[in-house]
């Protein structure tokens, strides 16, 4: 039997979630110009378990949304459904609620939610 060439190999699963992560970010965090207040429905591909209604001025309700949507949303769910503002005020919070990964690649990209979180830490 002929052993895999070690560039056949597949990258670890960390290296795979990171780079689907990554590769559904905005270009800037301006990009990100969703609804502020009331209520959003997820669509079925982003909210596909649980709850789909969430209401923005019910702090627990646009955690959840904003914890949602980084997992599963998509570039243009991203952009369409979290604020810049909102998501840079709930960030040192919401950075202890989801995946590392997730963490990992939003930090690397916008190096201010990264301050934003060692900053909240600190204190």
């Amino acid at each position: 039997m002929v052993p895999l060439s070690h560039s056949l190999s597949p990258s670890p699963a960390a290296d795979v979630l990171r780079a689907r992560y990554a590769g559904r970010l905005p270009a800037s965090l301006d990009d990100l110009a969703g609804p502020t207040s009331g209520q959003v429905e997820l669509p079925l591909h982003v909210a596909w378990s649980g709850l789909r209604t969430y209401d923005l001025d019910r702090p627990r309700q646009r955690m959840s949304l904003y914890r949602t949507v980084l997992a599963e949303g998509q570039h243009d769910d991203l952009v369409r459904f979290l604020h810049r503002d909102l998501l840079a005020a709930q960030w040192p919070v919401l950075r202890t609620l989801v995946s590392r990964h997730v963490r990992q690649v939003w930090e690397d990209r916008f190096p201010a939610l990264a301050s934003a979180g060692r900053t909240s830490a600190a204190a």
